[in-house]
């Protein structure tokens, strides 16, 4: 976005200088980097930087009214509502999309939020040798509102383990040896002193939790939850799990009933120039004609599953609950990277980070992605380079 940098990253860029790149990052931890990290970041002007993060703003203003959570009960499935739900959530993530106007002007557009942990421990090292392979100029930054790498880690520690004992801390995953983003909670470990659990391995006795530590029987007072419970249904093989919709004496950060409060559920209710406009399929009196200019999607999905790009009447016939569904504006991805051969398209996720005593979260860092396929997403970028995970470096100044 920025050509000056673009044309100098991509005159220095060889094969040969990304490979080392990659060995230092898989060397984190040895087979644990599975998705693919793309041979660029992307360089992001402060103007585009402060357009994502107002309309952020106007967002949040709708998350901490008070009217918030009677408006969104609804969203959280009653066979997956958790007890002891807080006052709001630690952790919440924006994705724009890099995208044009219809005046060609490029401008950010909201493509989804969660209210979910990202690769918030991963993105620290994984930026910091990105700074280092791309020969970062002083004034850019992964980071966001005077963070830097130790003010970052520090923050991250004081939300997740803050005065407990980390071995009283679990990072909890269904089966972390097989996630894609397992490589975040190595990083976690590494930095916060906590051991990953898997669901399966969790010990309930009366109303409190257990896991063994290195062969000790410890108990767990807070969960830094992943476990996305709308895939529990989807797994095999979990044999008897213990059930979590008890009231056990834990905390949870975040909350596993954030994930469906803070969702694509909200989008119907944001009115910004940059949030495409959003409709409940349930609540729409009248189909649009020109359905070509809207993309379907499924309320309650992850990583993009179940996104209708192309849609027709037949889709909208085919949904049995409608009530589950938006129907949203497309937008139009820039082709704005500049790589040695087609343009690629970007998208950035902001974290955002809610300490228990402040009154609003506050951005913090980011992760971005890129594509030459129809959506962000590995499906969509097979046999492709200069595609996949990296980060966005801001321009402070």
């Amino acid at each position: 976005m920025i050509k000056a940098l673009r044309e100098k990253f991509n005159a220095n860029f060889t094969k040969e200088k990304y490979k080392a790149y990659m060995t230092k990052l898989e060397n984190l931890h040895m087979c644990s980097l599975e998705f693919r990290n793309a041979e660029t970041p992307v360089f992001i002007p402060k103007d585009f930087t402060e357009k994502m993060l107002n309309s952020c703003e106007d967002i949040i203003d709708v998350i901490v009214d008070p009217k918030f959570n009677a408006l969104t009960e609804r969203c959280i499935p009653a066979n997956l509502k958790v007890p002891n739900e807080n006052s709001h959530t630690e952790f919440l993530v924006f994705d724009f999309g890099i995208c044009e106007n219809e005046k060609d002007e490029l401008e950010p557009q909201l493509i989804e939020m969660q209210g979910f942990p990202t690769l918030n421990a991963f993105q620290v090292f994984h930026s910091e040798l990105t700074a280092e392979y791309a020969e970062l100029p002083d004034n850019f930054s992964p980071y966001l509102n005077g963070y830097n790498k130790e003010t970052y880690i520090q923050l991250l520690k004081d939300i997740i383990v803050g005065e407990l004992k980390p071995e009283n801390v679990i990072l909890l995953e269904i089966f972390p040896e097989l996630q894609k983003t397992r490589i975040d909670f190595y990083c976690t470990e590494k930095l916060l002193g906590i051991k990953t659990v898997c669901l399966t391995k969790l010990i309930a006795q009366e109303d409190k939790l257990f896991y063994y530590n290195n062969g000790i029987k410890t108990s767990i007072k807070r969960i830094y939850n992943r476990v996305i419970f709308d895939d529990l249904k989807k797994q095999e093989g979990l044999g008897e799990i213990i059930d979590l919709s008890k009231p056990y004496q834990v905390e949870w950060v975040a909350h596993p009933n954030w994930f469906y409060r803070i969702s694509k559920f909200l989008l119907p209710f944001i009115k910004n120039q940059y949030v495409p406009q959003t409709y409940f399929l349930n609540e729409l009196i009248q189909i649009p004609a020109d359905l070509e200019n809207y993309v379907l999607k499924p309320l309650f999905s992850f990583a993009g599953m179940g996104v209708i790009i192309d849609v027709s009447m037949a889709d909208i016939d085919a949904v049995s609950d409608p009530e589950n569904w938006i129907l949203q504006k497309k937008v139009k991805y820039a082709d704005i990277i500049v790589t040695p051969n087609e343009l690629a398209k970007a998208e950035i996720r902001l974290f955002y980070f809610w300490k228990k005593e402040w009154p609003r979260p506050i951005a913090v860092n980011n992760l971005a992605r890129l594509s030459k396929g129809k959506m962000i997403g590995t499906r969509y970028n097979k046999n492709k380079e200069w595609v996949g995970s990296n980060v966005a470096f801001f321009e402070t100044s």
